[in-house]
């Protein structure tokens, strides 16, 4: 049984293929293969099945992923999924995009890693079963039992908002899922590049969850197209899982307006996706022949300088105020820019932006065009964060990606919504219920911005929260209905 239990000996980590460099930065699509059916065999046997689990510990959504690990082992992929979606409404999107080196494949939740075996590739095989299920059939849209009479509507379509959608649905609820873009996935679909997760992935699992029975409704602004008491009018509860979309303001003298782009807008514009709703970038920004200096260390810079290799750019600089082992983002992430050659300026900060207009030729000696670049100055530290230095670098496109904050209430109409000191809103951890009744809070919007993952598990616990509040809000009505006709 020991033996059988320590495939790790003899099984060397493995992550799927990837697509060769130079093959990957001419599109968009995902960078890496799938595993086959015995690459993901191969892989789960290396689980050790601990005693402690520390991997379910420190996954957000507490995955059983030693259980899981153990029947993909055994090629026992259908039971192997039906575990992962009990406390996974996203599966395979999070195998995609969570940050495994950072949760459940860490040093401290690994066993195998402290043990010098490398870690078990969880995220691979998380995202093998939940592309298997949808090619197999095994994904069927979780239609309620029996129906009750109120209707929830949540305000936010990305992962909070879908989570608590198909949890409230299945529990028997009429729900209405609102939000600023045109189709499902928030985020997921208008932020994240194809190369991490690839439009059709989550396209797929918004049609599922909508086909149990949820109406959407896009292009919906809170705030302009109804105030949060009018929908709260509209429905028995109300579940606000708005994304966080204002960007943090990077001060740059001599920056005119229109000079520094934010890194979210830049992303939404340049998927080029009929269905978002674009935010200040306007729909040209792009990097094509473009010198582009991104400021930020974050996985939204990492999105952001890949995107910009990828619309062809003659050179991209990433400058990060921080060290190296400072970053707050993804190593894998870090890595893969690298290799796809990113330069990055560790301890840099932009003091300074000279922009100049210049007249080109192109094509006809009688088409002239103007086209504004500009230089950056940048102060960079050395490792003791002493030693400034400054360096003059040309930029035609910056780019702002240090970090994005939800709107604060009272900009959709909700100032006796309760905050935090942060800005984010003030919330039961436990139920997401804030203080006005009714109206609960999931994802960025209570959290501040945070993962996928920790959306998904705030969405779950608002769907169940929201649960008992209609649940005692309806044994209220009819024990005051019983008394009256007593």
């Amino acid at each position: 049984m020991a033996d059988k239990n320590q495939r790790y000996v003899h099984i060397g980590r493995r992550s799927p293929q990837e697509r060769p460099i130079r093959e990957r930065l001419g599109d968009f699509r995902e960078i890496a293969a799938r595993f086959t059916h015995q690459e993901a065999m191969s892989q789960a046997s290396r689980c050790e099945q601990c005693g402690v689990p520390y991997c379910h510990v420190y996954c957000p959504l507490h995955n059983n992923i030693p259980d899981w690990l153990r029947m993909a082992a055994e090629g026992r992929f259908e039971e192997a999924y039906r575990l992962a979606e009990t406390t996974n409404n996203l599966p395979e999107i999070c195998g995609r995009i969570c940050p495994q080196d950072r949760l459940c494949e860490a040093k401290w939740a690994c066993t195998l890693e402290q043990a010098g075996h490398d870690t078990v590739t969880i995220g691979a095989v998380e995202q093998f079963l939940g592309d298997l299920a949808f090619e197999q059939g095994w994904v069927r849209p979780r239609m309620p039992r029996a129906e009750w009479a109120q209707h929830v509507g949540i305000v936010g379509a990305g992962p909070a908002g879908l989570a608590a959608a198909e949890e409230l649905r299945a529990m028997g609820y009429a729900v209405t899922l609102y939000d600023r873009h045109g189709a499902p996935g928030g985020l997921l679909r208008f932020g994240i590049p194809g190369f991490k997760l690839e439009k059709n992935v989550i396209v797929r699992r918004c049609d599922h969850i909508l086909r149990a029975g949820v109406l959407f409704v896009g292009r919906f602004a809170l705030g302009l197209d109804a105030t949060l008491s009018e929908i709260r009018q509209r429905h028995d509860a109300v579940l606000l899982a708005l994304g966080a979309y204002r960007p943090n303001h990077l001060p740059l003298p001599g920056a005119e307006r229109g000079t520094v782009v934010d890194g979210l807008a830049y992303l939404i514009a340049s998927m080029g996706d009929p269905a978002a709703t674009l935010l200040d970038a306007p729909e040209t920004v792009n990097a094509c022949d473009r010198r582009v200096v991104v400021v930020g260390g974050g996985d939204t810079a990492m999105d952001c300088v890949r995107t910009a290799l990828r619309q062809g750019s003659c050179g991209v600089i990433c400058l990060y105020r921080r060290g190296e082992l400072d970053r707050t983002g993804s190593r894998r992430e870090l890595d893969k820019a690298l290799a796809e050659g990113v330069q990055v300026l560790w301890r840099a900060e932009p003091s300074a932006y000279r922009p100049n207009t210049v007249m080109m030729m192109e094509g006809k000696p009688a088409s002239c065009i103007q086209r504004s670049n500009g230089v950056l100055t940048v102060r960079v530290r050395d490792d003791t964060d002493h030693n400034i230095e400054c360096r003059l670098i040309d930029a035609e496109l910056v780019i702002s990606a240090i970090g994005n904050r939800p709107e604060l209430p009272g900009f959709f109409g909700a100032s006796d919504l309760a905050t935090t000191m942060r800005g984010s809103v003030r919330v039961n951890p436990d139920t997401g219920a804030t203080n006005l009744p009714g109206v609960f809070a999931a994802g960025d919007l209570s959290r501040g911005p945070s993962l996928a993952v920790w959306a998904i598990r705030d969405g779950r616990a608002a769907a169940h929260g929201i649960h008992r509040y209609l649940r005692s809000s309806a044994t209220a009505v009819s024990d005051t209905l019983s008394g009256v006709a007593g």
